[in-house]
């Protein structure tokens, strides 16, 4: 799929160049250093926790769980192999969620410990010679996982007038922003060093750990009669005490399945334009029109009078927070009543349970969980509705920079984890949707038939500005 000048997919849509392959890897005084780095006081995140205990649990269970974002992109001429080891150590030093790892112990407890000198980061450059293609993913999604500190890794592939700059991290330490924060950074100190210039004088990076501190905080300062907690328990207590779960059945939970990815276009530029109007009309914007046809299609298939739904918020809240790495994304919660069958009173309630949700985007699950014990946590295959907007943060900021030349893409790294992820993506021309699922016949089925009906819904508010049921 792509979105304006970005390509997201999974890593067997990865097509970078062919050459002769280099990876940059830790020092082996930077791996001891590391091992020796004591513990931190810093509470390990909420996010990062349900990440590696997704991990721990699935493999207990014999199943893999997706872990990595992989980024790319292309420059022209010879990489220089000293200027790219300047900016990767540059950047590992810089972000400070790269100075921690995380031990995880029997009963789930998580320990986080963290290097105390970021100069002890170091990585260098190892040449691998010429690889073929399946070599090269391989390598890239053999990246540690995030119980080994070193779970990144950079790379580059050199053709003959150009090449293919990568990055393979692990979730644990970034979210979606990782295309500006990491690639634009990674392109504009490269660019500057190998046209003769100093280093960049970027704009000081803020502190994950900051932010790790100030969000556990505030968790802890909820109780059971805090608003955004009863909340998350009126959301939670109408989808059976969890997370909703997708319409249609997805196969066999207990068998480890890989990820397969399908992509349907679901409006042109003219339907975009007319169904923008008929949001409008509702008194919604474009994303409230989009969750209020996922519940009409919701509702087609399963005859349910209330949509439920899950999107991530970006939670960052201070000037700093733009340019750090990390997992600021919190879930918040949508809910849709449909008993009317009106796109207008569907997309006007959508809009209003978006923009009043993003508050609790803030508060992690896993303290809805501490203190409403009645509740339970995730099961598998919840659905997570991801709205791209090639017109806004943080994708617009490609489009400003004029980068389409050098082909960036995000990539998943061919796992299926805990969650099936279903991205709207509006660029100029088109609006598409692309759904993530695990890799089976009955999973394919049944997220051909979400699709398909989907995108009848869309066409009929398109065309008619309101929806009409399919026959």
């Amino acid at each position: 799929m792509r979105v304006g000048p970005l390509e997201i997919g999974s890593i067997d849509q990865w097509k970078p160049v062919d050459g002769k392959v280099v990876s940059w890897q830790p020092t082996p005084k930077a791996l001891q250093m590391a091992a020796k780095a004591p513990v931190s006081s810093v509470p390990v995140g909420f996010m990062q926790a349900q990440h590696i205990r997704g991990i721990v649990e699935q493999r207990a269970r014999g199943l893999d769980y997706s872990r990595q974002m992989i980024v790319s992109c292309e420059f022209q001429g010879q990489c220089d192999l000293r200027a790219m080891t300047y900016v990767i150590n540059a950047h590992l030093r810089r972000q400070d969620t790269y100075r921690s790892w995380f031990e995880y112990h029997e009963g789930g407890d998580i320990v986080r410990r963290t290097i105390e000198n970021p100069n002890d980061i170091e990585f260098t450059a190892v040449r691998h010679g010429e690889l073929g293609l399946d070599e090269v993913r391989d390598l890239v999604v053999s990246t540690p996982d995030p119980l080994n500190w070193d779970c990144f890794r950079f790379g580059v592939i050199q053709g003959p007038d150009n090449f293919t700059l990568w990055a393979s991290i692990d979730h644990v330490h970034l979210d979606a922003t990782i295309v500006t924060v990491t690639l634009l950074e990674f392109y504009m100190t490269y660019t500057a060093l190998v046209a003769g210039g100093a280093p960049l004088n970027l704009p000081d990076a803020g502190s994950y750990s900051a932010f790790c501190e100030e969000r556990y905080e505030y968790a802890m300062s909820l109780t059971s009669e805090s608003p955004e907690i009863k909340a998350w328990k009126e959301f939670a207590e109408s989808n059976n005490n969890s997370y909703p779960d997708f319409p249609l059945p997805l196969g066999d939970t207990s068998v480890g399945w890989s990820s397969d990815m399908v992509t349907m276009s679901v409006m042109d530029n003219e339907q975009m334009a007319r169904f923008e109007s008929a949001c409008v009309d509702a008194g919604s914007r474009f994303i409230g029109g989009v969750f209020a046809c996922i519940a009409l299609a919701e509702h087609e298939l399963t005859g349910s009078d209330t949509y439920h739904g899950l999107t991530p918020r970006d939670t960052r809240g201070k000037a700093s927070d733009a340019m750090t790495q990390g997992w600021f994304t919190g879930l918040a919660p949508v809910t849709v009543p449909v008993n009317g069958g009106s796109f207008a009173d569907a997309a006007r309630a959508a809009q209003q349970s978006f923009d009043s949700g993003k508050a609790l985007s803030a508060v992690p699950y896993e303290r809805v969980l501490q203190l409403e014990p009645t509740l339970t946590g995730p099961r598998p295959n919840f659905p997570v509705i991801n709205f791209l907007d090639a017109g806004t943060a943080p994708l617009s900021a490609l489009l400003t920079a004029d980068l389409d030349s050098m082909n960036v893409g995000v990539y998943s790294d061919g796992r299926y984890s805990y969650q099936l992820s279903i991205w709207v993506a509006r660029v100029a021309e088109e609006t598409a949707v692309t759904v993530m699922f695990p890799d089976n016949p009955e999973a394919r089925s049944s997220v051909e038939r979400f699709m398909s009906v989907l995108m009848s819904v869309f066409e009929s508010v398109a065309e008619r500005g309101q929806w009409r049921k399919a026959a």
